[in-house]
């Protein structure tokens, strides 16, 4: 559906204009890429022997909110900055990675895909709607009115009332955008060396509720320009969005994958025991949402979605990355209750996808997990020490840290302080080789795993004889060869009994050490009824902290708030051990996966704290554990 409110504007648009933040033009024209390498000429190891480094998530100044936040970066800036180039962000701020990344999916969001720019650069006497007008004028009054005009679009798009995709040029300006968008990432992927992937962000909602997916295609131009970016305009559920993506691969025989983020903000709609009509979730319905649908986001700036205290009570981690985001849906339209978290968190959505296979046979929420930043500046970074924010209105300055979401409006709008955001998170992928193809083919397979941010190294096998002897050996080929990587589902059980598991975690070289690891288990009854538990398995100085009334001491806290700094002095450079599940039915289905926690090391405000010489409220964290979660892997007990 159109929501045409211009008339006689168009492509010529695109042109025309001044941007509001002149100084901060695109820099895609200074730097030319290295020329892009053959995929066909990329030697691919044996099995996966490195982890690459990467964002799925990422928008530019063609999605139709950054470009209202201020966002004046192109996805020629994006993929620069994230292959480790200097480029300077829209508020006029020098950024640079101290690492660059191995891949980048550029996700601006289809609907309306460059239409606020366009509208942005339409001559004011073309617009007749007085709303729109309004709008405008708010947007070429600078950064102040133009997050003021954007945070009024949002809370429009929050009461289905249209408010985005301005027809500034319909279709012919949406393919104009995505074949100029596809020009830039063919030219930036370079297989061997830096993957550059198509993409774009589907942008459910039902009211406020966040139903969002981010498609990556395996696939070139050649096959990614045969179709354009889906909008799904006011539709509520996901079943369209599966039709496209079938649609394309008939047409084209490429193939296309699907990421739900922000679960956390659905309230309870992401993650359903039920289709969404509200009948019984059928064998095939589950079977289809699996097959589109093999990784979720856990973590990123608007908050970390693996659990809540409420739902995991005796878990003394889980309320990470919580706050705030767990008390209203995405837009602030309708208060979350504590009876919708179920439907919102991932642990639980593991559960309840054993539940469903117990009934059905099939388990909708067979998934991996990857971490992303879902940035609106178009830079990926997820370092608490290099955190560039949200959007361009909370880019570095001294007083993003006690600002709202969306500075200059008044929290009861927003909903969310600007230091309930995280700086997280990374997407980690075991692959043969840093290719389209191998890094596409390991999500499918959900051989990855989340990070907030740190680049912590994690495996995780799983199989039926692992013994504490396999890690004094070639332990990754033992893995592979008598077992399964995170992402897959065990084998037939051998007759020793229980599933045993080779667990390994180095910290981030240039970070800080390691806390513990940690197996969350969950599984379901012969009732149908999902329990879960979390086990420490390996922690730095085991010989001092002893387990005392079911739980390992917490591991002390170096972090200097004064100076933003902290010291390796506690914690360990490396675990690694075979755990074997001490209470395994082999009767039950299950899954299995690590969750691996840093010392303590300071957040994103302490670093402004030092940086701004600010005074900040109590009630703001200073340090935090960062963490890494990988995908799970499976039990299913044999048909009897």
């Amino acid at each position: 559906m159109k929501k045409s409110v211009l008339a006689g504007t168009g492509m010529a648009a695109l042109a025309a204009g001044l941007l509001i933040f002149a100084s901060n033009r695109s820099e895609a024209t200074q730097v030319a890429p290295a020329a892009a390498g053959n995929a066909g000429t990329v030697k691919l190891t044996d099995v996966p022997e490195r982890v690459y480094w990467g964002d799925t998530h990422l928008h530019t100044a063609n999605s139709v909110d950054a470009f209202g936040f201020g966002n004046r970066l192109m996805p020629e800036d994006a993929l620069r900055f994230a292959r480790g180039e200097e480029v300077t962000s829209s508020t006029g701020i020098k950024a640079k990675l101290a690492r660059p990344l191995d891949f980048l999916v550029i996700t601006d969001h289809a609907e309306g895909l460059g239409s606020t720019k366009a509208f942005y650069d339409t001559p004011r006497s073309q617009i007749r709607d007085p709303r729109m007008l309004h709008w405008y004028d708010l947007m070429h009054q600078g950064i102040g009115g133009s997050l003021k005009a954007t945070a009024e679009m949002l809370i429009a798009r929050g009461k289905n009332e249209g408010a985005f995709g301005f027809d500034a040029g319909g279709d012919k300006l949406t393919r104009s955008v995505w074949d100029a968008q596809i020009d830039t990432v063919e030219r930036y992927n370079q297989p061997g060396r830096f993957t550059a992937f198509i993409g774009f962000e589907y942008t459910l909602m039902d009211g406020g509720n966040n139903l969002h997916r981010n498609l990556v295609f395996r696939d070139g131009g050649s096959k990614a320009r045969q179709v354009l970016p889906a909008d799904p305009g006011f539709l509520k559920t996901p079943d369209r969005l599966w039709d496209y993506m079938d649609a394309y691969e008939k047409k084209t025989g490429g193939k296309v994958l699907a990421i739900p983020h922000n679960s956390n903000l659905s309230n309870g709609l992401m993650f359903m025991m039920t289709e969404p009509g509200g009948g019984p979730m059928s064998a095939a319905y589950a079977r289809r949402r699996a097959a589109h649908e093999p990784l979720v986001e856990i973590t990123q700036i608007k908050g970390d979605s693996e659990t809540h205290p409420f739902l995991s009570p005796n878990d003394e981690f889980a309320g990470f990355g919580v706050a705030g985001w767990d008390q209203n849906n995405l837009l602030h339209s309708q208060p979350t209750t504590p009876d919708m978290y179920a439907g919102d968190y991932v642990r639980e959505a593991l559960k309840r996808g054993l539940q469903i296979a117990q009934r059905t046979g099939e388990n909708p929420y067979k998934f991996g997990v990857v971490g992303s930043t879902d940035s609106h500046t178009a830079l990926s970074t997820a370092d608490d020490d290099n955190f560039f924010g949200k959007h361009p209105g909370v880019e570095p300055n001294p007083h993003r840290t006690t600002d709202t979401l969306i500075p200059g409006m008044p929290k009861e709008k927003v909903g969310i302080m600007n230091w309930q955001t995280l700086a997280s998170g990374y997407a980690a992928v075991w692959a043969r080789a840093n290719t389209r193809a191998e890094l596409w083919d390991a999500m499918k397979r959900r051989e990855v795993y989340a990070t907030t941010g740190p680049r912590m190294v994690l495996r995780f096998f799983g199989g039926w004889n692992f013994t504490d002897s396999d890690l004094k050996g070639d332990w990754v080929h033992a893995g592979y060869g008598r077992g399964v990587p995170m992402g897959g589902t065990l084998g037939t059980r051998g007759k020793n009994g229980a599933p045993s598991f080779i667990v390994s975690a180095l910290k981030d070289p240039i970070g800080a050490n390691l806390d513990r690891v940690q197996v969350v288990k969950g599984w379901t009854d012969k009732a149908g009824k999902s329990h879960e538990k979390v086990f420490d398995v390996v922690w730095s100085d085991m010989d001092k902290r002893r387990i005392m009334n079911g739980k390992v001491p917490a591991v002390g806290n170096t972090v200097d708030t004064g100076k933003a700094t902290y010291a390796n002095s506690i914690g360990a450079p490396a675990l690694a051990t075979v755990w074997t599940d001490p209470e395994f039915d082999p009767t039950q289905r299950a899954f299995y996966y690590l969750r691996v926690l840093q010392i303590p090391t300071p957040t994103w405000m302490d670093y402004d704290k030092v940086k701004f010489n600010e005074t900040l409220p109590a009630e703001i964290p200073l340090t935090q554990q960062e963490r890494g979660y990988t995908s799970p892997i499976w039990y299913t007990p044999p048909v009897s």
